[in-house]
């Protein structure tokens, strides 16, 4: 239990059903749906779809989903693949031969189709009772009304502003300037998108006028992308992959996402009694920071787009984890591998839904950095993702740009299970931070007993391309005992990631949690 006389938020508990995520108005639109009788996966894409009008710095109509999700009544865990693909003309010959080493971030080449339109109208006619009509009226009542920039969210607009470019300026600044808290922004032309595709389905979105915008603004950035490409776009069924840590099961998204990266490190953790450190203290953070160095380092080496890599049963295996954690000196930092993140901050949005049903939905849906590609259409004011940056352009990499390929993804959601039944959908956002938060999670319920607020709220660290950043939360003698070991270490500027939980208990209460680093809460009824 937390202590009352501190700071903090309490878990919220309820019995008909819970959502938790990184805004409050989407998660008040989750519960109304929930309300008037949907599901949780209806509840989960209404909340998700305005979470684009709520942050759109962070995620919109013009970006990818992966969702992992339960049905009424049964155990299994389903995942769809809600990311889009580059272009068919699309080579890394091409970007080779201009001299570049790596896609850049705000150019056409750096998109790739849009995904999670597709995943969220299939998702709705397959698995959510209610219809497009009605989970999408929350996001289209918001885009035509406006939404007030909160906090966080001001923070980060102001952060990535200069990624806009062209007409996305108009649509995304106020007079030329990041907004205010308070300010209100409006998407009008998002509006109209959505009613199409509330009347009409995916092939609004697919086809005609809609892809014709987003196709001419990509034309116009020296984009190869045609109308086949968006037509050809279909979210994909596929099974989670699953590792154990401590009596209980983590299920991840599989490939071309890096959730196998979160098995491997707390695969790699289990060679050392972290339950015997100090939660907040130096020794717990260098193992784990060793830990992330070894497990993004074989991220890089070998996820991909599924049907061109061969590795991942060697990523998962015991084996690979006992000889990766014989590399760590308990005592020293370790060099950090080349690439172990991207060039520079990107976040998301996660948003958890479990319904009186107990159907459980774990959904994360993004554009990648800040504001994505910067390039917006010219009518509808769709922002488009850069995506397509998580491609490689090294010749022969199983992760090398290529015509029609899904390219590596940070975006991961999560489930716990224990026994077969799922105990907890959750998510941790912050681009590269990903797996190494699911770990910290997990470790923080598993090795110390936190619940799930108070797992979220604890300090976070995380090694960042040769720096090691550690939250306000840790101790200088903790930072002075780092510096010591080798680290090179630095307080962030941002708050690392964000998370969301809930807790399905055996007698049925749902225990919402929402981390403070974002302005959303958990919400019941």
């Amino acid at each position: 239990m937390r202590d009352f006389q501190l700071p903090g938020r309490s878990a919220v508990f309820a019995q008909n059903g819970v959502c938790a995520t990184s805004h409050p108005l989407a998660a008040q639109a989750a519960i109304d749906i929930l309300k008037r009788g949907g599901n949780a996966m209806d509840a989960a894409i209404a909340g998700a779809v305005l979470l684009g009008i709520c942050e759109p710095q962070m995620t919109g109509i013009g970006g990818d989903c992966f969702v992992l999700y339960t049905r009424p009544g049964d155990t299994t865990v389903h995942a769809l693949n809600g990311s889009g693909r580059a272009p068919a003309a699309a080579t890394a010959e091409r970007l080779r031969s201009q001299g570049l080493t790596t896609v850049p971030l705000t150019s056409a080449d750096a998109v790739t189709v849009p995904g999670a339109m597709d995943a969220f109208c299939h998702l709705s006619e397959t698995e959510g009772v209610l219809g497009l009509d009605a989970i999408l009226a929350p996001a289209i009542h918001y885009a035509d009304e406006g939404v007030p920039v909160a906090p966080r969210v001001a923070f980060d607009w102001g952060n990535d502003a200069e990624t806009l470019q062209g007409s996305a300026r108009q649509r995304y600044l106020f007079d030329g300037k990041a907004p205010q808290v308070g300010q209100i922004f409006r998407a009008p032309g998002q509006a109209e998108v959505l009613r199409r595709v509330a009347k009409d389905g995916r092939d609004a979105f697919y086809s005609g006028e809609i892809a014709e915008d987003m196709i001419a603004a990509l034309t116009a950035q020296g984009g190869l992308h045609t109308q086949d490409d968006f037509a050809q776009t279909r979210a994909t069924a596929t099974t989670p992959v699953c590792g154990q840590y401590k009596g209980i099961d983590l299920l991840e998204h599989p490939p071309n996402g890096q959730g196998a990266t979160a098995i491997l490190m707390l695969n790699i953790l289990k060679h050392f009694d972290i339950a015997g450190m100090d939660p907040l203290g130096a020794e717990r953070a260098h193992i784990e920071a060793e830990a992330a160095k070894l497990a993004y380092d074989a991220r890089n080496r070998f996820i991909a787009d599924p049907d061109h890599m061969s590795r991942l049963d060697h990523m998962l295996a015991a084996e690979t984890a006992a000889k990766l954690a014989a590399l760590i000196d308990p005592k020293r930092a370790m060099a950090a591998p080349k690439d172990v993140s991207e060039a520079v901050h990107k976040d998301t949005i996660y948003i958890t839904v479990v319904d009186k049903d107990r159907m459980a939905v774990s959904l994360i849906y993004s554009i990648f950095h800040g504001f994505g590609s910067g390039i917006a259409s010219d009518k509808f004011g769709i922002l488009l993702q850069n995506r397509g940056a998580g491609f490689c352009l090294d010749a022969g990499h199983a992760n090398e740009l290529a015509g029609g390929k899904r390219p590596m993804h940070t975006i991961i959601p999560a489930m716990l299970a224990d026994g077969g039944r799922v105990t907890m959908p959750f998510g941790v956002m912050g681009g590269a931070y990903q797996p190494n938060g699911h770990a910290r999670f997990v470790s923080n319920l598993q090795d110390f007993g936190m619940d799930p607020q108070a797992a979220m709220d604890a300090p976070r660290a995380f090694s960042d391309a040769g720096t090691f950043k550690l939250e306000r939360g840790y101790s200088d003698k903790v930072r002075r005992d780092l510096t010591e070991m080798g680290h090179k270490v630095e307080i962030p500027t941002t708050a690392i990631g964000g998370s969301q939980a809930i807790r399905i208990h055996e007698n049925g209460v749902l225990e919402g949690a929402s981390d403070p680093r974002k302005d959303g809460c958990a919400l019941g009824y």
